[in-house]
């Protein structure tokens, strides 16, 4: 069997930064209709690509003023097999959807080539249901057939990574690993919390990333917290091994709870700075920590304020 490809690990001084939460900040600070709070039908409209393209351009600034490392998606969090076909979507149109959006990528970072050490590109796969309400019966089996159909795809436009992202369903997390594993795509699990700090489907943190590693020999790269707030993420939080495994997060910008925040209708972008100093204690507590970002209501701003903070926090 090849070796598994990699994502490059932890390496003293370097930090990576995602983007925020592309589908709020398109949505609800540009006025672009998301059916299914899907992105990438976007790029067949000439108006929302150019301002995705300036939306990218501001990340990539903030990346470039902190002289930090891009880890760059967020075009293709609904681009699989269900919701493609909910969106009208034949499985080849899907497929070229996905190359799309990959190739915007990879196109607006050739603009920072000299300004950025490194631009990683991710493709993003979201959970087979919705991401705030539990998928009750799905196995193994059914989210590795599921995730290998974008992840075939990813591979083919040769991404730097594949991120599982806003996964709560374990089941659902160890398909998609073992599917990653078989194609050879490097995969890392993004896995979200609700108020009582937990997973939609009941287990702690600790025991989804204990559980996923060894029902998966440790295939995911490693792990991320995304779309939660640090008053739902930090009581998970302890210092023991596992937390070795999670390189960073990527947290919500409101304190609301999440199911409201999905229904409230309009941007809510809480305290960037607030939010960049949860960040920073964070990395000051866990300095192996590297990855980082926004999720929804956050973009250049509470970029900004978290990078700033994750560098004060390294002197």
């Amino acid at each position: 069997m090849p070796e598994l490809n990699s994502f490059p690990t932890q390496e003293k001084g370097r930090f990576y930064l995602s983007q925020g939460g592309t589908e709020t900040e398109i949505m609800y600070k540009h006025g672009f209709d998301l059916p299914h709070f899907a992105v990438f039908p976007l790029l067949d409209n000439p108006a929302a690509l150019s301002k995705l393209r300036d939306m990218f351009r501001s990340y990539l600034d903030v990346v470039a003023k902190y002289k930090m490392c891009a880890l760059m998606g967020g075009l293709d969090y609904r681009a699989s097999p269900d919701w493609g076909k909910l969106l009208g979507y034949s499985p080849k149109s899907l497929a070229d959807a996905n190359l799309q959006a990959i190739a915007f990528l990879k196109e607006v970072a050739k603009e920072y080539i000299s300004d950025i050490p490194k631009v990683m590109i991710q493709g993003l796969l979201g959970p087979r249901k919705d991401a705030y309400r539990l998928n009750e019966t799905i196995t193994v089996n059914e989210a590795e057939d599921y995730h290998s159909v974008q992840l075939t795809t990813l591979k083919k436009a040769n991404v730097d990574l594949a991120l599982a992202i806003t996964f709560n369903n374990i089941p659902e997390a160890i398909g998609a690993a073992k599917a990653a594993s078989k194609l050879n795509v490097p995969l890392a699990i993004s896995l979200t919390l609700d108020s009582n700090s937990k997973l939609i489907s009941g287990p702690s943190l600790a025991e989804a990333i204990i559980r996923i590693d060894k029902e998966t020999f440790q295939s995911p790269a490693f792990y991320l917290i995304n779309c939660s707030h640090p008053v739902e993420y930090e009581p998970a939080i302890e210092p023991a091994e596992w937390m070795q495994r999670i390189r960073g997060v990527r947290p919500n910008a409101s304190k609301m709870d999440k199911l409201a925040l999905y229904q409230i209708g309009h941007l809510e972008d809480g305290n960037p700075k607030e939010l960049g100093t949860f960040c920073g204690d964070l990395a000051k507590r866990y300095p192996h920590m590297d990855i980082w970002g926004g999720c929804c209501g956050t973009w250049d701003k509470h970029l900004d304020a978290i990078a700033m903070n994750i560098l004060a926090a390294h002197k």
